[in-house]
Parts: C-alpha cells; structure tokens; sequence
C-alpha cells in the first residue's frame, strides 16, 4: 500500500480505535523489550508457537459484517499462553514472552499481505493482540502452582482445565464487550444490540478456537511439539468451512446487487435509487437496534424493493412509486416478491418486499416499514443533497405517520439524515 493510501487508512480511524491501537502497541513494545533484556525462555516452544501464530494471521479471513479473525493463530496464542509444561517439562516464559511471541508472530503473518497491498485491520490485530495480554497477564503467575497440582496428582488436571476455561470465558466476555463497543462507534448501533451480534458472530468459531486452545495445551503434556501439529488440521479444516460460508454470503450480496441494477439499466428506477433506499433503510435499522441478521436481510429487501417494476409495459416517470396508485404499487410490490421467491433461499427478504405497501394498520414487518419510509424518501428527494428538500420531504412523511408511515420509522429516518447532513455538505 502506498503513502497515501496509508495516510487516508489511519485517518478513516475513530478515536476508539485508535485508543485501542496505542495500547495495543505499548504492549507489544514493553513485551518485546522485557523479553529481549531477561532472554528468550525455552526459545524452541516460543519460536514454534510464534511461528503457528503466523501461519494463523497468514490465513486470516473476513467473516460478515467485515470482521477480521485468525483462529489458527489465536488457537496457537491461547495455547502458547495456557502451557503448564511440555513432554512432562514445565515451562518458565512470563506474560511478557507471550505478549512479545504474539506480537512478533502477529507482525510475521501480516507481512506477506502488507507486501501484496493487502494491509491488515490494525484495530483487528490490536483487538486480537490486546484480549491475548490481557489472558497472559491473569493466567500465567498461575502456570506454575497448576502444573505442581497436577504432577502431585493426575486429578489435578481437572481444576487446571476448570481454571483454563474460567479464563478463557473472561477472556472471550472481554473480547465481546471490546469489540461491540468499536462496532456500535463505527456503524452508530446501540451498544446491547452490538454485543448480541458480536455473540452471535463470535460463538460457533469462539468455541472452536477455545477448545483447541485448551486442548493444545493439555496435549503438550504427552504429545510434546507434535501437538502443534496434530491440533493445527482440525482448526485449519474449521477456518475453510467458514471462509466458504463467508464467500457464500457476500456472492449472495453480489448477486442480489447486481439484480437491483437491473431495473436501473432498464430505465425503470433513477439510478442509484437501489443503492440509496438500501443505504438509509441500514441505516433507520440500525437506529431503531436492528440486529445484524435481521439487518442484513433488511439490506436485501431493500435492494430489490423495486424488482417488481420490471413486470410494467409502461415504467413510472422517475421510477417514484410513492407518486403511483396504491393498487399499482401494491401489485408491484407483489410482483417482486414473487421474483425474489424463485431463489428458493430467500423466502423472508420475498415477504418482506411483499408487504412494504401495507399500511400501519396491517401491521407488516418493521423491516417492510423501514423500506416503505426510506422508499418514499428518496422518490421525493432523489440524489440531491439540499436541506431543504429533504425536510420537505420529511414533512410529508410526517403526514401520513400513523397510516402509511410509522411515526418511530419516520423520526428515526430524520435523526438519521440530520448525521448524515455535513457528510453531504463536505
């Protein structure tokens, strides 16, 4: 990535993330340099650990919602940090050595990308680089008396096992709370909302990486340096299932944008008139505290809300529904939901796209409101950025609140546009 590039990447950071960058750092700098005066504890372990930290960040994915993980390398982290001993040799490294080997391993995966122009999330690596010194810092002055628990006795593998879970559970609560508070910054969710999504995000690949975590550590007991190896193929296994379910869901996204166009290219729709609707409805949802699968379907809809307009001989004048017959937009709407039902995966976005005509009274989907609303808007102001405009249209909307508009939908559209305001402006 060039200089500029670098420049607009830090610059598009809040105040959040960048906090959490700076600590993240002093960390990895007071890490790297207590290790570097005391010297390299057992380095064999430490650089094999490092080096499937690497492999790990090498290997990073994006899942929904443009969320960085590496479950290899934060496999091998939790390992590396949990290690009561090695073949029977309990092992010495301090919190410090972890924090410096993960640094070190996070800095070595990252490579590779930063050379090909695909620079990491640093607040993604700060965030993994964080949770991990903080786990090390709690755990590890317990590392010894656990170990000497269990050799006096093989039970005492069961409260060393209870207390490695115990941790990792803090850990991961931590981790939850740290990255719904950057995430409800970022995209201005309500916080509890964001911790639901992060939970519902996190836990199917949390539970994976904490468990090989803690089996990594367990097995080095009796397996020595081949448990990196043994524990590394399942979670490798584990990380394509999910690149796959993440490649699944943004061809989904793809698709479903190209489909919108297509009532643009026909002339049906202003252009950009899909693009708009999905990007205030998103927005309106995430005000009210959508959650992020409801959101996305949401998104969805919203995108080919005006499908149905393909089925007209004649197109409506501007493609602006809310200046149409009720019937007629009805008809349309009923048309495109039976097009989005040919999928055969998308049965929830057809009916939400159904019943976006409804009226208060019929009480449809909150998602069909919200489309119905921003719809509405935008057929009144189109691309224009004027403020005026915009509050006309508003008050139109405000009109019809409490039969065709739902007041919530209505207010929070306008708490919306007035943030979105001076971005316009500049």
């Amino acid at each position: 990535m060039n200089g500029s590039g670098a420049n607009r990447a830090f610059q598009a950071l809040d105040s959040g993330q960048l906090l959490l960058i700076c600590a993240a750092g002093l960390l990895a700098v007071a890490g790297v340099a207590h290790t570097a005066a005391t010297g390299l504890l057992d380095p064999q372990i430490a650089v094999a650990f490092g080096a499937l930290i690497a492999v790990g960040e090498l290997a990073r994915l994006t899942m929904p919602g443009n969320r960085e993980v590496a479950p290899i390398g934060a496999a091998a982290a939790l390992g590396y940090t949990l290690l009561l001993d090695m073949g029977g040799v309990p092992t010495r490294h301090s919190a410090l050595q972890v924090v410096a080997v993960l640094s070190v391993g996070m800095v070595a995966g990252a490579l590779p990308h930063l050379a090909v122009g695909r620079p990491p999330r640093l607040d993604a690596m700060a965030r993994r680089l964080l949770t991990g010194a903080l786990l090390a810092l709690a755990y590890r002055p317990l590392a010894g008396p656990l170990f000497d628990l269990a050799r006096g006795d093989e039970s005492g593998w069961w409260p060393a096992l209870g207390v490695m879970a115990l941790f990792i559970l803090l850990m991961v609560v931590a981790d939850v709370l740290l990255a719904a508070a950057l995430r409800a910054e970022q995209v201005r969710a309500a916080f509890k909302v964001a911790v639901h999504d992060e939970l519902w995000m996190a836990a199917p690949l949390g539970v994976a990486v904490a468990a090989s975590g803690i089996l990594l550590a367990l097995a080095s007991h009796s397996m020595d340096m081949a448990a990196l190896l043994v524990f590394a193929a399942p979670l490798l296994v584990t990380q394509v299932a999910f690149r796959k379910y993440a490649g699944i869901r943004a061809t989904y996204l793809q698709t479903v944008r190209a489909l919108s166009r297509v009532t643009e290219v026909g002339g049906y729709v202003e252009p950009g008139h899909s693009r708009r609707v999905s990007r205030l409805a998103v927005a309106v949802g995430r005000e009210l505290g959508t959650a992020e699968p409801e959101l996305l379907e949401l998104e969805y809809a919203a995108l080919m809300h005006d499908i149905g307009q393909l089925s007209l001989r004649d197109p409506i004048p501007g493609g602006a529904t809310v200046l149409t017959d009720p019937e007629q937009a009805r008809r349309i709407a009923e048309l495109g939901a039976e097009v989005i039902k040919q999928t055969g995966v998308l049965d929830r976005v057809a009916e939400i796209v159904r019943r976006q005509c409804d009226t208060c009274a019929e009480t449809p989907p909150m998602a069909s409101r919200i489309i119905k609303a921003a719809n509405a808007y935008d057929d009144l102001v189109g691309g224009s950025s004027d403020r005026d405009r915009a509050g006309a249209a508003l008050e139109r909307l405000r009109l019809g609140t409490g039969k065709e508009y739902d007041p919530t939908v209505v207010e929070a559209m306008a708490r919306v546009i007035d943030r979105l305001a001076p971005i316009h402006r500049l």
